[in-house]
C-alpha cells in the first residue's frame, strides 16, 4: 500500500467481501500477497468465499468476519473482533451496500436501529466502524481508508435526512453515497489525516454485480476495472498521501459540490454522531 510497506506486510479489512466488487476486490488483494480480512453477513456465503479465496489464490492469510450493517451493535461487534484479531491494520475498503432497489426493496426501509436503510447500511455502518478502527489505523501508519462511493449523488436534505417524504431507492442511495464521499474529505482534513489518508470513488459504472442484474441493469463497465480502480487506490504507492479526493474510475474527479462545504460536512457529522449516539468509541 506504500512504498514504504510491501504488499506482504499489508492488512486490508474489505467490507462486503461476499459478492460482486467487493469478493473481486478481496481476491485480488490476497492474490497480490496482502492479509486480507473477509467482510460479510451470511455465514455460509461468507464461508465459500473465504475457501474460494484461498482455492484461487493460494493464500492462507484470509480471515472471515460476520456483522449485519443493519445493526450498529454488530459494527461495534465486528471492529472490536478485528482489533482483537490483528495487531495492525493500514487498509479499510468501506464497500458494503444495498443499491437503489432489488435485490432489496425499492420502499423505504428501516434499520434495526430504526433509520432509514440504505443511509444506515451504506453510510452509517462505515461511519462508525471508520470511527472505531481509526486509532488502530493510526498506529499503523501510514494506512488507507477507502470509500466505495458512485457518480450517482443526492444533496444531504438536513432537514429530513432519513427521507420521510418524497422517498425514492435512486434518492436515498444516491444521498448514502455522497455522505461517503463527505465523510473522506472530513477525515482528510482532520488531525488523523497526518497518519491516515482518505479517498472515496466511483469505481465504475453498471458493472455485472446483482446489484445491477437484479434491477434489470445492462453492464456498461467490467469488474475487472471496478477492482482495479479500489486496489489502486488502497495499495498503489503512486497515491502515497494524496487525501480527501473523488476519483471516478482510475482518474479524478469531481463530486456534488455539497461535498466541498464545510458547513454540510460538519451537519453531517454532527447528524452521524447523533444517529450512532454515545457508543462511538
Amino acid at each position: 500500500m506504500n512504498s514504504r510497506r510491501p504488499i506482504e506486510a499489508t492488512t486490508a479489512l474489505v467490507t462486503g467481501a461476499t459478492d460482486g466488487l467487493g469478493r473481486s476486490v478481496a481476491i485480488a488483494l490476497a492474490g497480490r500477497g496482502a492479509n486480507v480480512l473477509v467482510h460479510g453477513r451470511d455465514a455460509d456465503r461468507a464461508e465459500e468465499v473465504v475457501a474460494e479465496i484461498r482455492k484461487r489464490t493460494g493464500s492462507d492469510r484470509v480471515e472471515l468476519h460476520l456483522a449485519d450493517f443493519a445493526s450498529l451493535d454488530e459494527v461495534r461487534g465486528l471492529a472490536e473482533a478485528v482489533e482483537a484479531s490483528v495487531k495492525e491494520l493500514h487498509v479499510l475498503i468501506n464497500n458494503a451496500g444495498i443499491g437503489t432497489g432489488l435485490p432489496d426493496s425499492r420502499e423505504r426501509q428501516e434499520s434495526l436501529d430504526g433509520h432509514e436503510l440504505r443511509f444506515a447500511v451504506n453510510y452509517l455502518a462505515g461511519f462508525l466502524l471508520t470511527e472505531r478502527l481509526l486509532p488502530l489505523l493510526r498506529r499503523s501508519a501510514p494506512a488507507r481508508i477507502v470509500n466505495v462511493a458512485s457518480l450517482g449523488q443526492h444533496p444531504i436534505d438536513f432537514d429530513d435526512p432519513m427521507i420521510t417524504r418524497g422517498y425514492s431507492g435512486v434518492r436515498a442511495y444516491s444521498q448514502s453515497k455522497l455522505a461517503q464521499i463527505m465523510q473522506a474529505i472530513d477525515l482528510a482534513e482532520s488531525p488523523a489525516a497526518a497518519e491516515v489518508t482518505a479517498n472515496s470513488l466511483h469505481p465504475a459504472t453498471f458493472m455485472p454485480t446483482k446489484i445491477v442484474l437484479e434491477e434489470g441493469g445492462k453492464p456498461l463497465d467490467s469488474l475487472e476495472l471496478g477492482t482495479r480502480a479500489v486496489v489502486r487506490l488502497a495499495v498503489d504507492p503512486e497515491l502515497d498521501g494524496v487525501n480527501g479526493r473523488f476519483f471516478d474510475r482510475l482518474e479524478e474527479g469531481a463530486a456534488h459540490p455539497q461535498a466541498y462545504d464545510p458547513r454540510a460536512r460538519a451537519e453531517l457529522r454532527r447528524l452521524s454522531e447523533e444517529l450512532v449516539g454515545p457508543r462511538l468509541s
